[in-house]
């Protein structure tokens, strides 16, 4: 039973970092399309609507996408002080992480994602663009985009849990 978690927990983790390796590359166009916008702006007076809002949606998008590659590596935060203390053992930090796993961060992905879906068909259904005279079409997109990335974090999620469940009956034995 255990080889056959490893495997889903495998491939849990090749979407969470596939997804990361995908939003370092939104970084630098983000990093490219700031750079000119400031260059636009500040040396020939000229800014762009459309611009400012491709930053935008380049931030949520890197935010979105990233957190699951994030979670993935242990890079959210937490109160190191108690969980990387001496008396913290592998198996009481699996028993956090799959408590929090389960009561809080599964929840809460499915409380978005569910919340987020007629959020994003109604705009889909009314073609949202921009409200802003020369905004960018098509915000349903990124709309979209919200319960792509919290499905993205829910998976990641479950891989830590079931990681945590192999920890857990591992040290039982």
């Amino acid at each position: 039973m255990q080889a056959t978690l490893k495997r889903l927990i495998a491939a849990i983790e090749f979407i969470s970092e596939w997804s990361g390796r995908a939003v370092a590359w939104l970084v630098l166009a983000m990093v490219l399309v700031i750079a000119y916008d400031v260059a636009m702006r500040y040396l020939f007076q000229s800014g762009s609507v459309a611009l400012q809002e491709l930053e935008w949606h380049l931030f949520a998008l890197l935010f979105l996408f990233g957190a699951a590659y994030t979670l993935r590596h242990n890079g959210h935060v937490r109160v190191d002080i108690f969980y990387n203390s001496q008396w913290m053992t592998d198996r009481r930090r699996a028993m956090i992480d799959l408590f929090g796993g389960l009561f809080l961060l599964l929840p809460f992905c499915l409380m978005i994602i569910i919340s987020s879906l007629p959020f994003v068909a109604n705009s889909y259904g009314m073609s949202e663009g921009s409200p802003d005279p020369g905004g960018l079409p098509y915000r349903f997109l990124l709309k979209a985009a919200i319960p792509l990335g919290f499905s993205l974090l829910l998976l990641q999620g479950v891989a830590n849990m079931l990681r945590s469940l192999c920890i857990l009956l591992e040290k039982q034995r």
